[in-house]
């Protein structure tokens, strides 16, 4: 937990593959997320805004303050925006399920990083609804990270 607790300690983050679409799961989890008062932006190349929040082109982009970097891009995409974000100076990466590959956290794991993955930030910002029962079940069966 002390790796997800620093992340979550951050003031200012970043959701990267934000979706255009307001259904799939990378616009859903960056609306939840800011309505339960996190300070996230959204970053897609292909978008200027997404929600009513100006975006980001690329995690080059985004200002100094953003601190935490949360992953909802395409798999094969991950590890190169994951290299700019470092390169950027981002140090706290979360890599949602379906973002990952095992050759993308391989690399990552080298990196000098705070990388999370393997879990959901819903079950752990504000969790409320399922992903307050998911972590429920998580706790009681010692599936939360150590």
């Amino acid at each position: 937990m002390k790796n997800v607790t620093r992340f979550l300690s951050l003031e200012k983050f970043a959701v990267a593959g934000v979706s255009r679409d307001p259904k799939k799961f990378g616009q859903v989890m960056f609306k939840t997320l800011r309505e339960k008062g996190m300070d996230v932006v959204p970053v897609n190349p292909n978008a200027e805004i997404i929600a009513g929040v100006n975006c980001y082109r690329s995690v080059g982009d985004l200002p100094a303050d953003v601190r935490g970097l949360i992953f909802a891009t395409p798999k094969g995409e991950t590890l190169a925006v994951a290299r700019e974000a470092i390169a950027h100076g981002i140090k706290d990466i979360w890599i949602q399920q379906g973002a990952e590959s095992k050759m993308t956290i391989a690399e990552l794991e080298k990196e000098n990083i705070n990388l999370i993955h393997g879990e959901c930030i819903m079950m752990f910002w504000k969790p409320s609804g399922i992903h307050s029962f998911h972590r429920f079940l998580k706790k009681i069966f010692r599936g939360l990270p150590a």
